[in-house]
């Protein structure tokens, strides 16, 4: 089995100096295994290490995190095949969540589970997203 990880290089500005994470916490921001792109967990942490007070906001930082390792290995959103979102006070911020989803997110749709949690790695994160991602079939 081939495995390949991606590396999210140190100056990109989708991510900040939120790159650090990687080696801190010891996890690849993705891995490419049996034509599938499996994303680690996602935060809406800013490119500069913030937290915004917002679920949209969150939300939104969290997707184009994901858009950007997706960019990074060639594909777009739409190679979305499954996605699991984990969230603080879901009730409370589900309208604001799915807003942001709206915008970000495009038919044909992925798979979606939605998760309430009683907390995330850091006081202020609201949401978390992981997600996997399929490589288009090679031709025939």
């Amino acid at each position: 089995m081939t495995v390949h990880t991606v590396e999210v290089p140190e100056d990109n500005a989708v991510f900040g100096q939120t790159t650090s994470a990687f080696a801190s916490f010891g996890y690849s921001a993705a891995v490419r295994a049996h034509g599938l792109l499996f994303i680690a967990g996602t935060i809406g942490r800013s490119a500069d290490g913030t937290i915004p007070d917002g679920i949209e906001e969150q939300t939104g930082i969290a997707l184009r995190k994901i858009e950007e390792i997706l960019r990074l290995e060639g594909l777009d959103m739409s190679a979305l095949v499954d996605v699991t979102s984990y969230h603080v006070d879901i009730h409370q911020h589900l309208p604001g969540f799915v807003e942001a989803k709206r915008r970000l997110v495009e038919a044909p749709y992925p798979t979606w589970t939605i998760i309430g949690v009683s907390g995330l790695a850091s006081p202020g994160l609201l949401v978390e997203i992981r997600a996997t991602a399929a490589y288009p079939a090679a031709p025939r």
